[in-house]
């Protein structure tokens, strides 16, 4: 016996045009389940840019006395949040009609829209500028360095784009490209204007997942952690990024459930570089030997391009005011991060169910 992928066609409606849809459409989902649930909601400060309530919902699908959960997280990084509902959606209705049946003793949690504002307003980052997977650090204690950061600075926010792509190319000859990623990309604390920044104290998704940590009790539950990610890797593909160590018993579960196609950071193996401040962080530390927490990556186009997207987000948010930074740039991000093109978005959904499908299927075995 082996996990089953659900044989129905793939819908590619399910990509919602903005948040607010997204919500709607995830609310109207949630409301045909006849399974039992139980939905929370956590209001995020700020509005939308036409005013729209911005929440996190959270909802546990299936037995209130399961003991193994499948967990899958949409938004994170807020624009990458139209994938995650998009996956949602699909199994929410896959689900319904019984196309996925929930294992003995599984029930689902799904957690839409972890960073509603930067979802609502075509942003990678929260309304303080904040990336929400390097926040999970431990504010009381000194912050993780990023010395390389520093000396990149100067030339990252430089209108001649020309001149900055000659200084990182020189850069990267000297120093190397992982390198040069783990200085833009692996986590800064100190430059609040500058991209991949952790902020100085939890941000709302964190109190969010530190909230249902506790409130269901998942400490005490064996866990298949899922979260949805876009805009790093080849075209369409769905990486599954493991931050778990390489020794560890998380790895061991997550080749066990998914196969060779796990990819590690810490080895080298990954699209993705190791990385600070983690979502993937806090599970890690309340996971049994017999669950796994792991990042489905879906590419778009190339790092190099992703950098450019988001240094020429944080230049135009530091130029305008928020409304006019989200006309002139939200579409350039909602294309870099969720390319409107089917043959991606059918890709997406695929693999999304393929995956859900292993955890599924590993965590209830």
């Amino acid at each position: 016996m082996s996990y089953q992928i659900p044989a129905v066609p793939i819908d590619t409606r399910v990509f919602p045009e903005h948040y607010a849809i997204a919500r709607a459409e995830w609310l109207e989902r949630l409301a045909m389940l006849e399974l039992p649930s139980e939905h929370a909601y956590f209001p995020c400060r700020g509005g939308g840019p036409d005013g729209d309530l911005l929440v996190t919902d959270v909802v546990w699908i299936g037995p209130s006395s399961a003991r193994r959960l499948l967990v899958l997280i949409g938004g994170t990084h807020g624009i990458e949040g139209f994938a995650g509902s998009a996956v949602q959606l699909d199994f929410m209705r896959l689900l319904a009609n019984g196309e996925f049946e929930l294992p003995d003793d599984v029930a689902v949690i799904l957690i839409h829209a972890l960073n509603p504002w930067g979802y609502a307003w075509l942003r990678r980052c929260d309304e303080d500028g904040v990336d929400l997977n390097r926040n999970f650090v431990d504010f009381s204690q000194t912050l993780p360095p990023n010395a390389h950061y520093d000396e990149l600075r100067p030339w990252l926010f430089i209108q001649d784009i020309q001149k900055r792509k000659q200084f990182l190319a020189e850069w990267q000859s000297k120093h190397g490209r992982t390198a040069l990623e783990l200085a833009i990309s692996a986590g800064q604390y100190h430059d609040a204007s500058g991209p991949f920044y952790g902020g100085t104290k939890p941000a709302h998704g964190r109190d969010v997942i530190e909230h249902i940590i506790e409130k269901f009790a998942l400490a005490d539950k064996t866990l298949a952690v899922i979260d949805i990610h876009t805009g790093l890797g080849q075209y369409g593909y769905g990486e599954i990024i493991c931050d778990h160590a390489p020794d560890s018993a998380g790895t061991k579960m997550a080749q066990r459930w998914y196969g060779d196609s796990v990819a590690l950071p810490l080895l080298g193996t990954s699209t993705s570089v190791p990385k600070t401040g983690l979502l993937d962080y806090a599970w890690h530390q309340l996971m049994n030997a017999q669950s796994c927490y792991v990042t489905l990556e879906f590419g778009t186009f190339s790092t190099d391009a992703l950098f450019e997207v988001l240094l020429e987000d944080q230049r135009v948010w530091a130029l305008h005011d928020p409304l006019a930074a989200h006309a002139e740039h939200g579409q350039i991000m909602h294309r870099h991060f969720c390319p409107q093109e089917r043959a991606w978005q059918e890709m997406v959904l695929f693999r999304a169910r393929q995956v859900i499908a292993q955890g599924l299927f590993g965590v209830a075995n």
